[in-house]
């Protein structure tokens, strides 16, 4: 019975291991402490865009957001948002940073111009560790990578599978 139990726990500690490293690493260092956002994400050149931020103690005073597709545009500290207008030349398809500040914190918020050609994979300009929550990026799946999935269930599989085995085996040398 105890070959079983350490069995079981063995299995069980091999299987939260593999299902651990089957997980994307966060960005556990990049940390902002304000959340800030770009509404519409997707619009095509010349379109007007809302900037806000979220008002806290780590955001208190004026907030500044730039990026190369619009003029810099400060958001004045009684206020969470301001308009911001896309230059009509912005190229459709791209994706451009949205970069705020804010009493010493920063985040990056991404900008995609619509109107990309059918096939285009837009591109990032001066990619920066992005803050907040980008509703509508994947599913809850997203960014789990399929063979390490796979890998991580074959791992179980074998744990438990000797497991079985030697609870068996074990068993059947003291009956007979």
């Amino acid at each position: 019975m105890r070959a079983i139990c350490v069995a079981s726990a063995s299995a069980v500690l091999l299987g939260v291991g593999a299902l651990t490293s089957c997980v994307p690493a966060a960005d556990a260092a990049v940390r902002t402490d304000f959340d800030f956002g770009v509404q519409p994400s997707t619009v095509g050149a010349d379109a007007q865009v809302t900037l806000w931020v979220e008002r806290n103690e780590a955001c208190q005073g004026e907030a500044e957001v730039s990026s190369p597709v619009f003029d810099a545009v400060a958001i004045a500290p009684e206020k969470s948002s301001a308009p911001a207008r896309v230059d009509a030349d912005a190229r459709p398809g791209a994706v451009y940073d949205v970069e705020f500040f804010c009493d010493g914190s920063r985040g990056t918020a991404h900008l995609t111009i619509a109107g990309g050609p059918p096939g285009h994979h837009p591109t990032h300009h001066h990619r920066h560790p992005s803050k907040g929550v980008h509703a509508g990026e994947g599913g809850t799946l997203d960014g789990f990578d399929l063979k390490e999935m796979g890998l991580g269930a074959a791992l179980i599989a074998g744990a438990l599978g000797t497991a079985y085995h030697f609870a068996r085996r074990r068993t059947d040398e003291e009956t007979g």
